[in-house]
């Protein structure tokens, strides 16, 4: 790496069942390694049973740089702690991957340069969704649009500068720690819950349009749904936790589709109130028809049912976790520090 003296780089990859992509994923992150560089790549398993767990042996077998690193709670905001608590020492810059994305050549060099280049403590990339089957390939067209992510900086952003929130990609490790990592009690949204926390004790979040990534959206309704589900109970979570956090683009969801709800319910008495879900039935047709015609692929028709199953499970998982769970808010005098354990205090990178 180009920088005045070599910079430690921690790359973690939380997976679970993942056998079918993570060697391609290692094999491309693993074309950033150059013998001058202190890189360090840790697979952080939270209990496979696919041979995943098998094939990283194998694999780190012949790569001294890789580590296969047991999670025992399974989720990735616990994974990625574990990896700093245990690898992070003498390191100065933590790098979180996913083994369901697709990383452009340089990734890392990318991302530490542009830490050092803009001066920012965390560094967050767009993600440019794509799919293989049908389904996929229209959940990719609409999330791309304000009508999928309400117009999110991250998602298919082109414009690079400071930022409240986006996908995780590198971090200053004394940031990261600092803030005290992610919160493991978070199984969706623990991204944007530790952005609340960096922001408020005066770190800054640099969108790097140019340094993208693919993500592969889920290829279900029903798998779409949960996904969603558990985004929005992750939400509500953060706006409870970081009173002043919302966002008027997440709030939009739940608000219209429970006047949908009401105004449903209510038709009864008042018939009139039907022109609303009307016009947002209308309304997902449109955007399935335009993006069918756009992309020049029938695939494009299920774009609006895509729409439909993000807005109504969002909402769902925001509206229940409101009701149904206790958050108690956070502020910056509360914060602990991630701390090293022994193993993380002679880590060698």
């Amino acid at each position: 790496m180009s920088t005045e003296r070599p910079r430690s780089v921690l790359v973690v990859i939380p997976t679970l069942n993942e056998d079918a992509h993570i060697e391609g994923v290692i094999d491309t992150l693993a074309r950033d390694l150059d013998p001058a560089d202190r890189v360090r790549m840790v697979v952080a398993d939270g209990g496979s049973t696919d041979g995943t767990v098998e094939r990283v042996r194998r694999l780190a077998a012949s790569r001294p740089w890789l580590t296969l690193l047991p999670n025992p709670q399974r989720i990735q905001s616990a994974a990625v702690n574990l990896a700093v608590r245990t690898m992070g020492a003498n390191v100065d810059v933590l790098v979180r991957c996913d083994a369901h994305a697709d990383y452009p050549a340089g990734f890392v060099r990318q991302l530490v340069t542009t830490l050092e280049r803009v001066g920012a403590d965390a560094v967050v990339v767009p993600m440019d969704s794509q799919g293989r089957n049908c389904l996929q390939r229209a959940v990719a067209w609409v999330s791309d649009t304000p009508l999928g992510s309400g117009g999110s900086a991250h998602r298919g952003g082109r414009r690079s500068g400071f930022i409240d929130h986006g996908h995780h990609a590198a971090f200053r490790m004394e940031s990261f720690r600092r803030a005290g990592g992610y919160d493991e009690t978070f199984t969706h949204n623990e991204d944007a819950e530790l952005d609340c926390r960096q922001r408020a004790m005066g770190s800054r979040i640099y969108l790097d349009a140019d340094i993208r990534i693919g993500y592969s959206p889920r290829g279900t309704l029903r798998g779409l749904w949960r996904q969603y589900f558990g985004y929005g109970k992750g939400r509500a979570r953060t706006v409870r936790k970081h009173r002043g956090s919302m966002r008027l683009r997440q709030l939009a969801v739940p608000s219209f589709i429970g006047a949908n709800a009401l105004a449903i319910l209510a038709a009864v008495w008042l018939p009139w109130l039907l022109l609303l879900p009307l016009a947002y039935g209308l309304g997902l047709l449109g955007a399935s028809v335009g993006i069918a015609a756009q992309r020049r692929s029938l695939c494009g028709l299920w774009s609006g049912p895509a729409a439909f199953t993000m807005h109504a499970a969002w909402a769902c998982g925001f509206l229940w976790s409101m009701v149904a769970l206790r958050q108690p808010p956070w502020s910056a005098q509360q914060a602990q520090p991630l701390l090293f354990d022994e193993r993380g205090m002679r880590s060698e990178p």
